[in-house]
């Protein structure tokens, strides 16, 4: 199902898992619900997990205070790219830290280079 990045606001997480083979973050809450991130494939698009700044133990057991989606489309990447590409950055925080995961897609100008958010349980 999906859902927005920020229904993370006021939950606690209890586990993070990164799959950086698959491209997915998974975040488990204190409540019993599960969502995941990720992209899902077409056709001719590449959509990765590009860096992870800050702990992301740091935003284990305490509620989310920031949860907060924003996207890039003007600052080009290196050359080699394909003719279109979205830098999308998430960011969240906790009274004991601060986390960005950045992503990048890549593309023709046709696919997606979203990122996905779904409610999983």
């Amino acid at each position: 199902m999906r859902a927005k990045f920020n229904d993370l606001l006021g939950k606690t997480l209890t586990k993070i898992d990164v799959d950086h083979w698959d491209d997915q973050i998974t975040f488990y809450c204190d409540d019993g619900s599960v969502y995941r991130q990720m992209h899902y494939q077409d056709c001719c698009e590449s959509v990765n997990i590009e860096d992870i700044s800050g702990e992301l133990n740091d935003l284990i057991g305490m509620p989310i205070l920031l949860a907060e989606e924003i996207s890039n489309y003007d600052d080009p990447p290196a050359a080699g790219h394909d003719d279109s590409w979205t830098w999308t950055f998430y960011k969240l925080a906790t009274n004991r830290g601060y986390v960005t995961i950045r992503w990048f897609g890549t593309s023709n100008g046709y696919y997606s280079e979203s990122v996905d958010f779904d409610k999983i349980q």
